[in-house]
């Protein structure tokens, strides 16, 4: 069942016809017994009042009286009397009584069946004046009593259920009119409507999905915020090498000098270099933010990952690059992607800084630690490192401002965070990844 006003309809309907159904047997049973309480008291006073009266007078033997109850209602139920000598001789009975003994027992209640029929029988003893009385009720009669009474009760239920199931169904579509005030508002907006739904006035049931709906177009908006912000900053950052090329290409067609025109394609080998930088960053921060969930860990071999990274990125001809022992024989239990990712792009930022010196990479514990012999950070902008297209005042040539973003995304898909600070006593930064595990 899809629609959830039928959903709820049915389960009330069904809830109070269960509750009804509990309510027919609890009267049903309660009225049975009040009605056996009422009837077999019934058969006492009857009884005593009939010995009563046959005691007031002495019995002729061969003597008969007879006496009849009125009916009870449309019944047309009859108390049968039997007055019978301790001798065992029937001295009177009621019109309709049977003619065999209603009951066996000298006094008190008793159940019989006479004639395929069962009865409930109260006798009276007296013997003073050796009679014995004996009332006697059919228990079928007794059982239309209570049904009867049962139907009664009944039909008016199932003249008003037409009614009630019409008050449940309106009073769920009342219940749900919140929600479909919330989806006429959200289906009326126009696409870039990012106003948070009102909740303040919501039911408590409702309040839970508008604070998840409206941190979900949060979400959504800061997206689509990130999305223009990196169209935007990839555009303006691609504009300048792409004008380079186009300034490099026409003075290399209009170079006569062999240098100059040397010159000219070493710049357009640097533009495409650039480019072709940026791009890949864009690519792997796009990648990045697409993936909603952690990545998997696993243990990883630091040392194979950081020689191949280095072998494969150029560098300037008086740059050194030292890996520790320390890194090489560090395992981790991490992500080798994501681990990859950060490392690369931590190196490629000090071989852009690093004009000639030293790299070096260390560890120690669960941390791996890279330092350059570069210019550093200025002070100012330190906090400001690892933003998207964050460059600085002495920002690389070929740089775009995504290295270090990319760094910190690769991290926080493994739990790890990043650390950057200026070297103490010396030029150059050094930057710290530690890893929980």
């Amino acid at each position: 069942m899809r629609s959830l006003r039928l959903r709820l309809f049915a389960m009330l309907l069904a809830a109070t016809g269960i509750v009804w159904l509990a309510a027919v047997v609890w009267i049903y049973v309660g009225t049975r017994d009040e009605v056996e309480h009422v009837l077999d008291t019934r058969l006492q006073e009857a009884a005593r009042m009939v010995a009563s009266l046959a005691s007031s007078f002495d019995a002729l033997p061969g003597a008969s009286t007879s006496a009849a109850l009125q009916p009870l209602g449309s019944y047309e139920r009859q108390l049968s009397c039997q007055i019978w000598s301790l001798d065992g001789r029937m001295v009177a009975k009621s019109s309709g009584a049977p003619d065999q003994q209603l009951s066996p027992a000298a006094s008190g209640f008793s159940d019989r069946i006479i004639d395929g029929e069962p009865w409930r029988v109260f006798s009276v003893e007296d013997a003073d004046h050796n009679l014995r009385v004996m009332v006697g009720d059919r228990v079928g009669l007794r059982e239309r009593l209570v049904t009867d009474l049962i139907k009664g009760l009944m039909w008016p239920a199932l003249l008003i259920a037409p009614l009630l199931g019409a008050a449940i169904w309106t009073s769920v579509g009342q219940g749900l009119r919140p929600l479909r005030q919330m989806a006429q508002d959200l289906g009326a907006r126009e696409p870039d409507d990012m106003r948070h739904v009102e909740t303040e006035r919501a039911p408590t049931e409702v309040r839970p999905l508008a604070v998840a709906l409206n941190g979900l177009l949060s979400r959504v908006e800061a997206a689509r915020r990130h999305e223009r912000e990196v169209t935007a900053f990839a555009a303006h950052e691609l504009r300048t090498p792409l004008a380079g090329l186009k300034t490099q290409a026409q003075v290399a067609l209009a170079a006569d000098d062999p240098k100059v025109l040397r010159g000219a394609l070493e710049q357009i080998v640097t533009a495409v270099d650039r480019s072709s930088r940026l791009v890949r960053q864009l690519l792997t921060i796009a990648r990045l933010d697409s993936e909603a969930v952690d990545a998997p860990l696993a243990p990883v071999a630091v040392g194979p990952i950081l020689e191949e990274i280095v072998a494969a990125t150029p560098r300037h001809e008086r740059t050194t690059v030292t890996i520790d022992a320390s890194v090489r024989a560090l395992v981790l239990n991490t992500n080798a992607d994501c681990l990859q990712l950060a490392l690369r792009n931590l190196h490629e930022n000090a071989m852009q800084y690093t004009s000639e010196g030293r790299v070096v990479w260390m560890a120690r514990g669960n941390a791996i630690a890279i330092e350059d012999e570069g210019p550093g950070i200025p002070a100012d902008e330190l906090d400001q490192i690892g933003k998207r297209f964050f460059r600085g005042r002495l920002r690389s040539p070929i740089g775009s401002g995504l290295g270090l973003a990319i760094v910190k995304l690769a991290l926080a898909k493994v739990g790890a965070k990043l650390t950057i600070s200026n070297r103490e006593g010396r030029s150059g930064t050094r930057s710290e990844l530690t890893f929980d595990v």
